[in-house]
């Protein structure tokens, strides 16, 4: 079958079609033939070569999926041919006591569709039954497939980790990623009000249009100064960011005595200086988290079904173009997320 990956670690030359072997589905598993999928940042660090990740090559990347079942392996029982699907691509063991306790994103054995096995960017994938969820009726396949993992990861930095409240002010870094818009979509519907930042004017902009109250751009002398007079000196409730070394600073000073910081991504670096007197003396809560469990899942998915909510598209490509889409993603020039087409979308 086609597919689009990579047979060695290195630049975007890499990436490239693929002819692969179509998945069998065993027992506990199911193959879905994929109409959509979105692309990732870890699609970029796969390429890369991501430490601690080795990949057997061919390498097929892509995580987030939706599609619809083709086959059903033995002891599946909830899922039928035809049936039209979205994949939550967080893979856990199902047996140690964090699954037991239903937080499955810190499971020991933790890992991610297209990292830990064959990846989306396909006409077929196989994935555990335990992985698939009802495609939402008022999503097409692009936005479906947009949802997963910047959605979950979203709804578990805001309604798990930071406990997010109605009336709250949340800072969100890097408007115009995909776990960033979706944070400035959820942190709207739960009535907070959002401050966002980005290098970019137009994108600061266009997260008007997405329910973002104020924007701010990077490397303009006063960020801090702004936040401060927006939030009336109080500084704001949450921050969610995935950007890392460039706006810890900014998070420590801003964040409100009591506030919450919850990271999950490293796009600047991961290496910085703390100032741990800050860190007692406003008692802040700094927190990571890496997608999110199963029930998040499915809470994610309920919110956006009964509110109608609609990932951010920024453009399709076809699976034969897929070098060009991670390029777009390379290059930061998205807003919202990239989506390569397959099966007919």
């Amino acid at each position: 079958m086609k597919a689009a990956g990579i047979e060695a670690h290195g630049d975007i030359g890499q990436v490239k079609e693929l002819n692969v072997p179509e998945p069998s589905a065993v027992a506990g598993e199911v193959v879905v033939e994929v109409k959509a999928a979105a692309l990732n940042h870890l699609d970029i660090w796969m390429r890369n070569g991501r430490a601690g990740a080795p990949l057997p090559f061919p390498h097929v990347l892509g995580s987030d999926a939706a599609g619809v079942v083709k086959a059903v392996g033995e002891g599946v029982a909830r899922w039928s041919v035809d049936d039209e699907v979205i994949i939550n691509p967080g893979l856990s063991c199902g047996q140690c006591d964090y699954c037991g306790r239903g937080e499955q994103s810190e499971c020991p054995d933790f890992t991610i569709v297209g990292m830990g096995r064959p990846g989306t960017f396909a006409e077929q994938v196989a994935v555990p039954a335990t992985n698939l969820q009802e495609k939402p009726h008022h999503l097409s396949w692009s936005e479906a497939a947009a949802l997963p993992l910047a959605y979950i990861t979203a709804w578990r930095m805001l309604m798990n980790r930071a406990q997010l409240r109605t009336g709250e002010t949340v800072l969100i870094h890097g408007i115009g990623g995909g776990v960033a818009l979706a944070a400035l979509q959820l942190a709207d519907l739960a009535g907070a009000r959002t401050i966002v930042t980005s290098s970019s004017v137009d994108k600061l902009s266009r997260a008007g249009d997405y329910g973002a109250n104020h924007g701010l751009q990077y490397g303009g002398n006063g960020m801090v100064e702004e936040i401060m007079e927006i939030t009336d000196g109080r500084g704001v409730d949450v921050v969610i960011d995935a950007v890392g070394a460039a706006t810890w600073p900014v998070n420590i000073e801003v964040c409100r005595k009591g506030g919450r910081i919850v990271h999950c991504g490293v796009t600047t670096g991961a290496h910085v200086e703390a100032n741990i007197s800050a860190l007692y003396w406003k008692q802040l809560n700094i927190m990571g988290s890496t997608m999110g469990s199963n029930e998040d899942f499915r809470a994610l998915l309920a919110a956006v079904s009964a509110s109608g909510l609609k990932p951010v598209i920024d453009s399709e490509y076809p699976l034969a173009s897929a070098r060009d889409a991670q390029a777009r993603m390379e290059a930061g020039e998205q807003f919202g997320k990239i989506v390569v087409t397959v099966g007919g979308a």
